[in-house]
């Protein structure tokens, strides 16, 4: 199961106009990683639960196939004066309705959100989760103090059993710095302790429901890669350490043509007029005309185009976006309709300001 239906506020310009796990870190949608990540451990069955923009997400995955895998929907909506509006039924809420529906968690099931790169041994999880005979399984990774308010936290014993589940705490009111994940695993027993037809979520209620009923509930403690994009400066973040080869699996699309340059197909680029620094990738059907500068890491989308003189510095730019001549970009994240900057400052086109802060930077 991979939970994919919420709107994305926190990452706002960036889920603006496609859903969350649509977000691409070379090139590829997030949700993309997971599927692949769970086809390598053979699982075959994906539910995906989804409602803003569900069809880019159902449009894109298809049946499955192409990953060998077959996916199956369920859309949280409902119908407002003759229009299906999305209506999210919570994380937890959600697993319901599908199995009201079909009864699909009939067996362990490995339930993921939809806005992490993960590469967890899934195996070695799904064994410690049966060894102890878990009902429900949570997947923690220990995170700064200051961190603990973007996560749910778990305070367990010994053994590991969870007693306590804390989501997003204060700093001075946390119990433990052990951050779940989004990674659970459940037995079908725990559907049982979901109500019907309710908004329900995971950490905010079944959760500290497991823990107060005093149920077989633990945590797994696991050295493995969480890349986590809660935020704009997570995204800023991630692009950068992926760029720059930090994260294993995750290597640069395109052909080489430089030490630390990449290209897409049918790129239009005279490297004795420009001056480019890697780890940079150009994507296909864009031009770097003769004057420009970009010091990476950098990763331009598909159609883009730098015009003379100007510089792009530590910056993503989208599909399809320009960068006028002259113009400067350092720390940013561009697409045609809007810029915002590695705090999560951004800017639309027509504000105040505009010109000053990035240039003519458009489709």
């Amino acid at each position: 199961m991979i939970l994919a239906a919420g709107q994305g506020t926190r990452v706002r310009p960036l889920t603006k106009y496609m859903p969350k796990p649509m977000i691409p870190i070379l090139g590829k949608p997030v949700l993309e990683y997971l599927i692949e990540h769970l086809a390598r451990y053979g699982v075959k069955e994906i539910m995906i639960n989804v409602a803003y923009s569900h069809w880019k997400i159902e449009s894109y995955f298809g049946n499955g196939s192409r990953w060998g895998v077959e996916i199956g929907y369920s859309f949280e909506g409902k119908r407002d004066h003759g229009e299906i509006v999305p209506n999210p039924k919570g994380s937890a809420g959600g697993m319901r309705k599908i199995q009201d529906h079909s009864g699909f968690f009939d067996e362990t099931t490995i339930v993921l959100c939809g806005d992490a790169i993960i590469d967890l041994d899934i195996g070695a999880a799904l064994h410690e989760h049966a060894s102890k005979k878990a009902l429900a399984s949570v997947v923690t990774l220990e995170v700064p103090l200051e961190e603990v308010k973007n996560y749910g936290v778990v305070v367990s014993d010994p053994d590991g059993r969870i007693t306590e589940f804390q989501e997003k705490p204060a700093p001075e009111k946390a119990r433990s710095r052990m951050a779940s994940t989004g990674i659970y695993i459940f037995e079908p027993a725990v559907l049982d302790l979901i109500p019907s037809g309710q908004v329900f979520d995971i950490g905010g209620q079944l959760f500290p429901l497991l823990a107060e009923k005093g149920l077989p509930f633990y945590s797994q403690s696991r050295w493995f890669n969480w890349i986590d994009i809660g935020r704009v400066t997570d995204y800023w973040a991630v692009c950068q350490r992926v760029l720059r080869g930090e994260v294993a699996q995750m290597d640069m699309p395109g052909t080489e043509v430089r030490p630390g340059v990449w290209v897409g197909l049918n790129t239009n680029i005279d490297f004795d007029k420009v001056d480019i620094t890697g780890p940079v990738y150009i994507g296909s059907s864009s031009e770097i005309e003769p004057g420009a500068t970009i010091v990476g890491p950098a990763w331009l989308g598909n159609g883009c185009v730098l015009r003379g003189g100007s510089k792009l510095i530590r910056s993503i730019l989208f599909d399809y976006t320009r960068l006028s001549e002259g113009q400067m970009l350092e720390d940013m994240i561009v697409s045609p309709n809007y810029c915002v900057d590695r705090h999560g400052n951004t800017t639309y086109p027509g504000d105040e300001g505009t010109v000053l802060r990035w240039g003519d930077a458009r489709a």
